[in-house]
């Protein structure tokens, strides 16, 4: 792996695992759409001025309406969702069933035609039951909405990372800063249609969380993945769910207060063993192909 890889691969392991407590804090202030939407609009328009200022080509229309496929699936049906379930669900819990995403991938990969392995299924199997531990907890009996709205968000981001390799998209920033206008535009369409009511006043922790959002969660770390996505294996781009749920459980306690109920932390163990059997499996695969 290139130190480029490498460094993405840190990124979105440490940085998106504190973006859910941020996400928190900004509900503080924020509704979740309008939250989402203007981060995602600020780090796309920034970019964008960016790109312009080194005299980037603009994406031809065909690969702007391609943006326009991982925007909806990623950015607004993704994170979107994920800032509506956080109202109710603590950001470790949230963290803990995004860590499932891999086994989403599986099944995505399926529906595209590709087979499942033997190890696969394992995995698959695995990783369901530690979401059925996981939503066993009383925090995810107690919001039903919360937990349909967590699970159509992981659906919605590993069927959007399945498309994107699919698609013929800007080389390289271009199509972040695109991706972020179209779905930070989106999202805000939403919260008028949805008619959430606008902040009149933001307090500094949620403030501080939306910066932090912008810069680090959005402009740093979405870039990253998405560079990930379209250099790497799925598997390797996805390994972030392996490091985000213990860096999130440990800042949700330390900084925001929250109590890790003991179904989380079983369903940690269990989407873990999941992701493990997973990533020994593709290496064996991958070794087996190469001999």
């Amino acid at each position: 792996m290139s130190p480029l890889v490498l460094l993405c691969l840190l990124i979105t392991y440490v940085v998106w695992g504190t973006t859910y407590l941020a996400i928190r804090f900004t509900l503080e202030s924020f509704p979740p759409l309008f939250m989402m939407g203007t981060r995602f609009l600020c780090a796309g328009l920034l970019l964008g001025a960016w790109l312009a200022w080194r005299g980037t080509p603009m994406p031809s229309a065909r690969q702007l309406r391609h943006c326009a496929v991982p925007a909806l699936f990623l950015l607004v049906g993704g994170m979107g969702l994920t800032a509506i379930a956080e109202q109710t669900i603590s950001s470790g819990a949230t963290t803990v069933m995004i860590g499932s995403m891999p086994i989403f991938a599986l099944i995505w990969g399926a529906c595209f035609g590709n087979r499942p392995k033997w190890f696969e299924y394992v995995a698959i199997a695995i990783g369901s039951a530690g979401i059925l531990v996981l939503t066993a907890g009383e925090e995810f009996q107690v919001s039903a909405g919360g937990v349909v709205a967590l699970l159509l968000a992981v659906a919605s981001w590993s069927f959007g990372s399945q498309l994107a390799r699919r698609l013929d998209l800007p080389p390289g920033a271009a199509a972040f800063a695109a991706e972020m206008v179209i779905g930070g535009a989106v999202l805000m369409a939403l919260s008028l249609l949805r008619q959430e009511p606008w902040p009149s006043a933001v307090s500094a922790q949620a403030g501080w969380a939306w910066v932090y959002l912008v810069v680090a969660g959005s402009l740093v770390a979405f870039s990253a993945y998405m560079y990930l996505v379209s250099t790497v294996s799925q598997t390797l781009a996805a390994s972030y769910v392996y490091v985000n749920p213990p860096v999130a459980l440990a800042m949700g306690a330390w900084l925001g207060g929250e109590q890790i109920a003991p179904q989380t932390l079983g369903a940690v163990v269990l989407i873990l063993a999941a992701l493990t059997v997973l990533s020994l499996g593709t290496l064996r695969a991958a070794r087996a192909q190469a001999a």
